[in-house]
């Protein structure tokens, strides 16, 4: 392992807990009528959470993707406010120093940086971007892996998801995942960012 790719919200940040994602599917839903639907993995997200980033999903390289992220980030940044941090992570993110680390995630971009920022985590981030296609696609971890200067497979994502593992497998990166079951056999899976300390690659 030569870098980290580091998941926010949930791996992190738990923003989603207090975002209202209901109220962003009805503000997507008014604005846009009909909303597309589109091949996503399974996974523990609320209906609506995993509903609004179905959207994102569906409309990548859409003329309204851009919209209808703003729409939904309007609501995670209110989130932000009343978020909190994950166990384990101030000591996560004290023992990663040194090692070439950017965290890429499914949240907009100011919302991710306001998240970071409230709670002391000084890392370079990468939010959902119109040219980029969302995780589960590869293309987040790709930029972040070019970000860092390195090739993905010498990258190691951290992730609370399938979406998370999804972009990893997709990207040739590594994978933990932490603080869920929601992995296929055989995925190395920690209760926490602690103990997931014990399950990154020694180089």
């Amino acid at each position: 392992m030569k870098a980290l790719l580091l998941d926010l919200d949930r791996t992190l940040v738990d923003v989603q807990s207090f975002t209202d994602y209901e109220a962003s599917v009805v503000d997507l839903e008014a604005r846009f009528g009909e909303l597309p639907g589109s091949d996503i993995p399974e996974t523990y997200w609320r209906p609506a959470t995993l509903r609004a980033m179905e959207v994102l999903v569906a409309w990548a390289g859409d003329p309204r993707w851009q919209e209808a992220s703003d729409l939904i980030e309007a609501h995670e940044l209110a989130a932000v406010e009343v978020s909190t941090p994950m166990p384990g992570v101030a000591r996560f993110v004290d023992a990663i120093a040194g090692i070439p680390t950017v965290v890429v995630t499914l949240m907009g971009p100011a919302a991710a940086r306001a998240a970071l920022d409230r709670h002391g985590i000084d890392l370079p981030v990468i939010g959902r971007r119109v040219d980029l296609r969302p995780k589960p696609a590869p293309d987040q971890l790709l930029a972040g892996a070019e970000l860092l200067g390195v090739e993905a497979s010498a990258c190691t994502m951290v992730g609370d998801s399938s979406w998370d593992h999804g972009a990893a497998v997709a990207a040739g990166a590594g994978f933990v995942g932490v603080g869920s079951t929601d992995f296929p056999p055989g995925v190395p899976v920690a209760a926490d960012l602690v103990t997931a300390l014990g399950l990154l690659p020694a180089s």
